[in-house]
């Protein structure tokens, strides 16, 4: 493959605007490489050449004019979560198979506006609701290095879109980890932004005849990309109301030099793989030799097991109330036969699917409180270094019962929707999180960083991914 398609969006974007490339070649040779490797990987599900090449046309006149706009001729996708108008938005449900919104997304609006070209859709488990990506309608998405591996979920079409050089960005979403884990077992780089900061509506969850006209709780919509500067340029562009411009310019990024990190790199509560461990140590150390300071005792004034289960409660309240009444009855009907405090992710299940006011209140409550610790610690640190997820790639395991599926820490079988632990700390405080890839595994396959910062501050997370994975360190090529 032609290095060119694995290039940064960003060095993409000079060559754009240097007339060293077109757009229309740049579009023709993504569909190439579509053509070449989707099949194997299925990560993109629903593709518009004739538009493409078209909108492709369109920027190569305005560059030519002197007119280039942000993200002007660079190809991307977007997860299939998301409303593009003419284009499928299934999100993986059968029941939605033959759903195509006649008006983007509000986040979608503003990448055509910047000139970006959407090649098409990428895959995702039903309703966005699992950790792998598989569904009755588009069927498996593979791993690029292995397709008896999943990609991760639930954007994990975007992530293997980008590993494989299939685009060059692509819009994802995340609640409960759904950019950071597909990064982290990809070997790409992922943004879940401040929550609030770019604008859900037209996406799913909730499901498209329960949309709200605010951002569902903890639900946010990021980039994934092939380096920390082109996470920056797609953020810039999307960042945004429902309605209406950007209020203010994103918060600067603190000084690199002279950041503060706090290494949180296990912890007995949410067990992670030595190989996890060590991709996070890996990357304190690669900050350390550029003088930053490191803390490996410092953590926020909260318990992880509080952190999880506010964020459990939120997550599986988003997720239930998408669900039919009468499902949603019978699985909250069960919570009456867990002992208080089981903090299990079947009880928290089942407390989540019917939260009565009062305990919303509760929760808002807490996670106020969550939020207050985490500006105490921010007022110390600048960025704290944690895993993205427990393990790295998994082989598919589509058992129906997800409380059935385990994952293997350290040969030992852990729940499989672990997966939420470590998601958990910036999703339930609404925080930043960049992943940025690191190094290898034992199993050769990727292992990255999380990096959470301040509330508003996405561009000091960005700016130590930078850091930790330079732009010129390529994702692993497909086999």
């Amino acid at each position: 493959m032609p290095n060119l398609l694995l290039s940064s969006a960003t060095s993409l974007r000079r060559k754009l605007l240097a007339r060293e490339i077109s757009s229309v070649e740049l579009v023709r040779q993504s569909l190439a490489r579509i053509e070449a490797v989707n099949p194997r990987l299925n990560a993109l599900i629903a593709l518009d050449p004739a538009a493409a090449l078209a909108a492709a046309e369109q920027s190569d006149q305005r560059i030519a004019r002197g007119e280039a706009r942000a993200l002007e001729g660079l190809p991307i996708s977007v997860k299939d979560a998301f409303n593009v108008a003419a284009f499928t938005a299934c999100v993986g449900a059968p029941a939605l198979r033959d759903r195509r919104p006649e008006a983007d997304a509000p986040a979608i609006a503003r990448l055509r506006d910047a000139g970006a070209v959407i090649l098409g859709k990428s895959n995702t488990p039903a309703f966005a609701s699992d950790f792998q990506t598989y569904n009755a309608v588009y069927g498996t998405t593979n791993h690029p290095l292995d397709a008896g591996l999943s990609p991760g979920g639930s954007s994990g079409g975007a992530a293997a879109a980008i590993a494989a050089g299939m685009c060059a960005l692509e819009l994802g979403s995340d609640l409960g980890g759904s950019i950071r884990w597909p990064a982290h077992a990809c070997g790409v780089f992922g943004l879940k932004p401040s929550w609030g900061l770019v604008s859900t509506y037209g996406s799913v969850p909730p499901p498209p005849h329960k949309i709200l006209l605010r951002d569902a709780d903890c639900l946010v919509a990021g980039p994934l990309a092939r380096s920390a500067e082109d996470l920056a340029l797609m953020l810039d562009v999307i960042a945004g109301p429902r309605l209406g411009p950007r209020r203010a310019p994103l918060k600067p990024a603190r000084e690199g030099g002279k950041l503060r990190v706090a290494l949180w790199a296990s912890d007995p509560f949410a067990p992670a793989d030595a190989s996890v461990r060590a991709a996070v140590e890996e990357a304190a150390r690669r900050l350390a030799a550029l003088g930053v300071e490191i803390d490996e005792t410092a953590r926020p004034g909260f318990r992880f097991a509080e952190a999880f289960e506010v964020f459990s409660l939120y997550n599986h309240g988003i997720i239930a109330y998408g669900l039919p009444a009468k499902l949603r009855d019978r699985l909250a009907a069960t919570a009456a036969g867990y002992p208080k405090g089981d903090l299990s992710h079947q009880a928290l299940q089942a407390r989540g699917a019917r939260l009565s006011p009062g305990d919303y209140r509760s929760m808002e409550q807490r996670r106020l409180k969550l939020q207050r610790d985490w500006a105490r610690f921010f007022e110390r640190f600048d960025i704290v270094l944690c895993p993205p997820a427990p393990v790295g790639a998994i082989a598919h395991d589509q058992q129906p019962d997800v409380h059935q599926r385990r994952l293997q820490v350290d040969g030992v079988a852990r729940p499989y929707l672990d997966f939420l632990q470590w998601s958990a700390l910036a999703s339930g405080a609404d925080l930043p999180a960049a992943v940025a890839p690191v190094a290898l595994g034992p199993d050769g396959l990727p292992r990255g960083v999380q990096i959470i910062a301040a509330m508003g501050e996405d561009l000091t997370a960005i700016a130590a991914a930078a850091m930790i994975a330079p732009s010129g360190e390529q994702p692993a090529e497909s086999a």
